[in-house]
Parts: structure tokens; C-alpha cells; sequence
């Protein structure tokens, strides 16, 4: 190729890449050097002259004004502008602002704290006796780690009870996807169950941090147990229900001696944070106390549900036979 011809070339090729691929500001400063460029006829052109050549004064003016824009928007509040669709301005039933993005008022819900929470199932058959055993067995090094540090226990407690129902519920969503059919309303059940679990840990958070070592831990502990249920729930979805309702009520019991400590004196009963108020429609004035009550009775009906679910495939049925207890978070 001749020298004109590259020439020819590398000009079209810049008038067209040009304002993708280089910002404002390099340009400018390309063009303030003052070095020239060869054009087709073979006439030199110096600095802002060859800039308007390959760039055009419009693409000039509206990458300025893209950037301007650009520094005003991120000045402001965010805005969507996906086809024009505006954030709701959401009110709660005071007329105050909705400040939490996390859930909606529609979401909340009011805990249903009359639930039995010394309800245990018996465990009669050889799967039962595994399950049972294999959550029992789990009680002691957690038991070793946290001892009475309930607020730190049930912060990686939440961490770990919140992965249950998001791998039963995708598995269920990919199951029905794969065979054409409804779930009974057991996907939803699950990811109800998964939502409300990190909700309880989105409380706690706000009246405790964690530290550097126990954030090293969720992240152990939480990629060895996604995988390890992952595997359970694809090899027997039963078996795994089962643990999860055994895992509750150990749940339910950790909540409850935290409850006792806390009416003993030996936890301070501090003023309930807002998200909590909020999320289970709780009085201004409610107080740590109410809140484990709360989160219990959650655990409570978690507990009951995995039982059932697992009840259901014991009996020789599918899931998508029985309606799943939906509607309760």
C-alpha cells in the first residue's frame, strides 16, 4: 500500500474511532502540542485545525457537554432513565418517607409470635436419625466458638440459615423450568425463607459489627456449606429439608437463650433499630427483647416448613402436590 493511501486510511479510520475511543481531554491536549498531520493532499494541518478535521466541531461540543452533564447527574439523586420510568416516591401510613430500598411497605409484616416454639420432631426413621445427628454434631464447635456471645452467634447464624432456601428455591426454579411444569408455589416459599433469613442478619448488623476474623469465617463456612447442600439437595431433597428443620430449632433454642440473657440482665436491651421496626410493623419504642421474640417466631415457622416440605416427599409425593404454606412474610 502506497504512503497516500495509508494516509487516506488512517484519517477515515480516525474520523470514525475517534470519538468513541478518545475522551475530550486527551484530544484536546493532542491538539494543543501543536503536532501536524498529513493530510490526503498532502498539505500539513497544525493542532486545533487537525482536531476539528478528524473530530468535527459538533462531536466537540457534545462530548463537552456529555461530560458537563455528567458531573450534574452525579451531583444529584439517581434517577432512572430506563424508558422514562420515574422510582415511586413510597410513603409510609404516617405520610413520612419510605427510606429503605431493601423492601417495600407492601413487605412487611407482622410475626406471628404465638407459634410453638418447644416443638420438636422425633426423630423415628434412619434418615430422621442422620439428619438429626448430623446438625447435632455441628452444635459443638459453634457452641466452643461462641459460648455466650449470642449477638456475634446469631450474626454468622443468619449468614448460614439464609442459604437453604436460596439453593432448594433456584433448584426448584430450574427443575421447573426443565420440565414444563408449576412448583406448587414452593420456589416462592424458599425464597421467602432466604430473604427473611438476611433480613435477620440486616438487623443485627445494625446493633453489632463483625470483625475481621469472623468475616474470614462466614466466607469459609458459607462456600463449603452452599456446595455441601447444593450436593445434599440434588441427592435427596428430603434429607436436606429435614436437616434444615433440625437446624432451626437449634435455631429457635439459640434465640431463646438469648432472650433469657437479655431478661437476666446479662445483655444490655438496647432501643430496636429502625429497620427492624419497620420490617415486622413493631411500636417506636420496641426494644432488642422484641425483636429476638420476633426473629424467633420467623425461625419458628422456617422450622415447621422444612419439616413439612421434607414430610411431603417421605409420604412418596412431589413438592407441587401440596400448596406451600406462602403468605406468611
Amino acid at each position: 500500500m502506497s504512503r497516500n493511501g495509508a494516509t487516506r486510511l488512517s484519517t477515515l479510520l480516525l474520523k470514525q474511532a475517534g470519538p468513541r475511543f478518545f475522551s475530550t481531554s486527551s484530544v484536546s491536549q493532542y491538539a494543543s502540542s501543536g503536532s501536524s498531520i498529513i493530510r490526503p493532499g498532502g498539505t500539513s494541518i497544525g493542532g486545533q485545525a487537525k482536531f476539528l478535521t478528524i473530530f468535527g466541531v459538533r462531536n466537540m461540543t457534545s462530548s463537552v457537554e456529555q461530560e458537563k452533564k455528567s458531573t450534574e447527574t452525579n451531583n444529584k439523586a439517581i434517577v432512572s432513565s430506563y424508558w422514562g420510568v420515574q422510582p415511586p416516591q413510597i410513603v409510609k401510613e404516617d405520610g413520612s418517607a419510605w427510606k429503605w430500598n431493601c423492601f417495600r411497605p407492601w413487605e412487611t409484616y407482622t410475626a406471628d409470635t404465638s407459634i410453638d416454639v418447644e416443638k420438636h420432631h422425633k426423630p423415628v426413621t434412619f434418615m430422621d436419625k442422620i439428619a438429626y445427628w448430623t446438625v447435632q454434631s455441628l452444635k459443638i464447635p459453634v457452641w466452643l466458638f461462641f459460648r455466650e456471645r449470642h449477638m456475634c452467634h446469631a450474626l454468622l447464624l443468619e449468614t448460614v440459615a439464609a442459604v437453604p432456601g436460596m439453593v432448594g428455591g433456584m433448584l426448584l426454579h430450574m427443575k421447573s423450568l426443565r420440565r414444563f411444569e408449576h412448583s406448587g408455589g414452593w420456589i416462592k416459599a424458599l425464597l421467602e425463607e432466604a430473604e427473611n433469613e438476611r433480613m435477620h442478619l440486616m438487623t443485627f448488623l445494625e446493633l453489632s459489627k463483625p470483625k475481621w476474623y469472623e468475616r474470614a469465617i462466614v466466607i469459609a463456612v458459607q462456600g463449603v456449606f452452599f456446595n455441601a447442600y447444593f450436593l445434599g439437595y440434588i441427592i435427596s431433597p428430603k434429607f436436606a429439608h429435614r436437616c434444615v428443620g433440625y437446624l432451626e430449632e437449634e435455631a429457635v433454642i439459640s434465640y431463646t437463650a438469648f432472650l433469657r440473657d437479655v431478661d437476666n440482665g446479662k445483655m444490655k436491651n438496647l432501643p430496636a433499630p429502625a429497620i427492624a421496626i419497620d420490617y415486622w410493623r413493631l411500636p417506636a419504642d420496641s426494644t432488642l427483647r422484641d425483636v429476638i421474640i420476633v426473629i424467633r417466631a420467623d425461625e419458628c415457622h422456617h422450622r415447621d416448613l422444612n419439616h413439612y416440605a421434607s414430610d411431603i416427599q417421605v409420604q412418596g409425593h412431589q413438592l407441587k402436590e401440596a400448596p406451600a404454606p406462602i403468605g406468611y412474610h
